[in-house]
């Protein structure tokens, strides 16, 4: 009788993969024969593109409560290609009336709908179903990421998207643990930064999302379509309407309106320390609502004369040049041990000639374009800063003579500490190195640790009681031994003094525990 009944039931591949057990086949056919399938009712109005030897398909609006809408008054703004500075679409540009509707519908899903009271088990198989999606979609993500972002393709797959499917499967087994007996805060708001779209979403709205959270999401200005991708990959996966909202938009604008509002419970921010301290301020006047701060950076990187040169040398590159030097935890310093000071310059300069720059989406490329002409203007001007106070620019410095935003990975050395470079951060392809005297640990420490920022560091040296005394002494929420940006889904992430506070990939900022005062009278 059951097989009659669901005779009329039309399925796509799709279904099948993503309803692997029994239970989840037959509560699809259920909803599908009820009409209640979410595929159908998402309308999407893509921006179709012929790239990277695929068809990409890019949602260019609002997100709000299940849909994708224009934003008040048809306003939008045109997202650049760094690689050659074209168009690549017109997104919607969220106003404030647009704030104020997102935030009511992640109110309204979080007070009314089914989120929050789901079943932890429930909440984690969705987010699974989600990840599963994302590793389906993960080429085109990679490639929208590379187009809309600069990212290399081959880094984007693996690190950009890849540790986001991570992500959201480690947080998705995570609700299914002693979250249970813990309570979601509510709406919760995020602000992420341009320099890894999708992984950034997904270091803060996974745990947000496993502990029953509902959220708005204003990605950066610059880097909107990973994010309204992943909103169209959430409403496939069947998460409840209103519990993702995505808001591209302005910071002083979007970022703004989420800091003040008053129905937004917790607000996770990551960027600059300038704009951090103005959120923090406007969330404490508001209704002090919650906060965590991932800022800014000037991470040392201490090489002793003992360190294995090679690896020093392959990982010291990667340390500065990782995503063309836009990486939060970039080693901003690196301080070389005199007694092979040179040594390792020469075979960093001999390096970085061999580096490609050209089309992130060409598999041979090494170095891709930066992520917006601002920010290479700045990055200009930071090495004419550095050459004017006397630093020897060994390499690079300059923007590279081609279409797009691409500039040279760059050298300085002879870097003291009063000068700007050795102090401010670059978040580029800049390499700064210092050098320490022979043996003189805690001075290079002192330096390493005289900086407002503390968000990671690094040692290099085969000595296991030097690395211990060195890591157990610098001041960084991260230190990395013999190693540079090793990261993992299940270690939370964050900083000390003005890097920022809370932790992202971290399970405390988006849970509040039930506690009772009790007052007996003996």
């Amino acid at each position: 009788m059951a097989s009659l009944c669901a005779s009329s039931c039309q399925l796509q591949n799709e279904d099948v993969y993503m309803n692997t057990t029994f239970q989840d086949f037959m509560q699809m056919c259920v909803r599908k024969l009820r009409g209640e399938d979410n595929d159908e009712e998402l309308i999407v109005d893509y921006v179709e593109k012929e790239i990277n030897k695929m068809t990409v398909m890019m949602p260019h609006q609002l997100f709000i409560k299940g849909e994708f809408v224009d934003a008040e008054g048809g306003k939008t703004y045109k997202t650049i290609n760094p690689t050659d500075g074209t168009v690549i679409c017109d997104v919607s540009l969220a106003q404030t009336s647009d704030v104020n509707k997102a935030v009511a519908a992640a109110k309204e899903a979080f007070e009314e709908g089914e989120w929050g009271k789901m079943n932890p088990r429930d909440r984690g198989r969705l987010i699974y179903k989600l990840a599963d999606l994302m590793e389906q979609h993960q080429e085109e993500l990679a490639t929208i990421e590379a187009i809309d972002s600069g990212a290399v393709y081959t880094l984007a797959l693996k690190t950009h998207v890849g540790m986001s499917i991570q992500t959201f499967r480690y947080f998705a087994g995570w609700s299914r643990c002693n979250i249970a007996t813990l309570m979601p805060k509510g709406v919760c708001a995020i602000v992420i930064p341009w320099n890894y779209p999708l992984m950034m979403l997904a270091w803060k709205a996974a745990a947000c999302l496993a502990a029953g959270n509902t959220m708005v999401l204003k990605p950066a200005q610059v880097t909107p379509l990973t994010a309204l991708k992943f909103a169209e990959l959430a409403a496939k996966a069947g998460l409840p309407k209103g519990v993702i909202n995505i808001l591209p938009g302005s910071g002083a604008l979007v970022g703004q309106c989420l800091s003040d509002h008053p129905d937004v419970r917790k607000l996770g921010f990551t960027g600059s320390t300038e704009v951090g301290k103005h959120i923090m301020k406007s969330c404490a006047v508001s209704n002090i609502k919650k906060v965590s701060l991932e800022l800014g950076g000037k991470s040392p990187l201490i090489i002793c004369s003992d360190c294995d040169m090679d690896k020093a040398v392959r990982m010291g590159m990667s340390s500065v040049f990782f995503n063309k030097g836009e990486n939060c935890i970039a080693a901003g310093r690196l301080f070389v041990e005199d007694s092979i000071h040179d040594q390792f310059l020469v075979k960093v300069v001999e390096e970085v000639k061999k580096m490609k720059i050209g089309d992130p989406l060409d598999r041979s490329t090494d170095h891709g374009p930066q992520n917006h002409k601002a920010h290479l203007d700045k990055l200009v001007e930071y090495c004419q800063i550095g050459v004017k106070e006397g630093a020897t620019l060994v390499c690079g410095g300059k923007q590279v003579q081609r279409p797009g935003f691409f500039f040279e990975p760059t050298v300085f050395t002879d870097v003291q500490d009063h000068m700007y470079i050795a102090k401010e951060e670059s978040f580029g392809p800049v390499m700064i190195i210092s050098k320490f005297k022979s043996g003189d640990v805690d001075d290079v420490l002192r330096r390493a640790n005289a900086t407002e920022y503390g968000l990671a560091s690094g040692v290099f040296t085969q000595d296991i009681s030097k690395a211990l005394y060195i890591s157990e002494r610098l001041e960084a929420g991260t230190v990395f031994v013999n190693t540079y940006n090793k990261t993992d889904v299940a270690a939370p992430f964050g900083g000390f003094k003005q890097s920022g506070f809370g932790k992202d990939l971290g399970k405390k900022d988006y849970i509040k525990k039930k506690s009772w005062n009790r007052m007996i009278d003996k």
